[in-house]
C-alpha cells in the first residue's frame, strides 16, 4: 500500500535560515534516511553548516549558489550535489524567486538503526 503525503507549504518549519518540510515524522515512512522540503526565499541565505552527516541536496526549483568549504558553484533546478561529512556549506539564493530543493542525509548510525528493525524479516 502506498501513502501520498502533501507538502503542506503554509506551515513550513524555519530552521538553518530557510523554510522546510521535514521527512520525519511520517508513520508509513521506514528508511535509513532523512530529508527536508527546503524553501530558501528570495535575496536570502542558508545558515552555514558542517555536520558528520552525508547529504545530498537536488534542485527542484529556481536557482542559488552553492557555497562549499569557501567555493561557490551554481545550482539550478535539475541539479544534485553530493556533500561530504564536514563540508561547510551553504546556499545563497541572490534572485527574485524562492528556490526550492530537496534536501536528504544520513549516517552510519541511521542505517544501522533501520537495519535493526528489519533483523529477521524476509526480503
Amino acid at each position: 500500500m502506498i501513502e501520498i503525503r502533501t507538502l503542506d507549504r503554509e506551515n513550513l518549519e524555519r530552521a538553518y535560515g530557510l523554510d522546510g518540510e521535514r521527512l520525519k515524522p511520517w508513520p508509513a515512512l521506514n528508511s535509513p534516511f532523512e530529508g527536508v522540503w527546503a524553501v530558501l526565499r528570495a535575496g536570502t541565505e542558508s545558515t552555514p553548516h558542517a555536520h558528520h552527516e552525508y547529504e545530498i541536496f537536488i534542485a527542484m526549483a529556481g536557482s542559488a549558489t552553492l557555497v562549499v568549504d569557501g567555493r561557490k558553484y551554481p545550482f539550478t533546478a535539475g541539479d544534485i550535489v553530493n556533500l561530504p561529512p564536514g563540508c561547510l556549506h551553504q546556499v545563497v539564493n541572490e534572485t527574485d524567486a524562492d528556490f526550492e530543493y530537496y534536501g536528504v542525509w544520513w549516517d552510519t548510525e541511521m542505517s544501522q538503526q533501520f537495519l535493526a528493525r528489519h533483523e529477521g524479516r524476509s526480503s
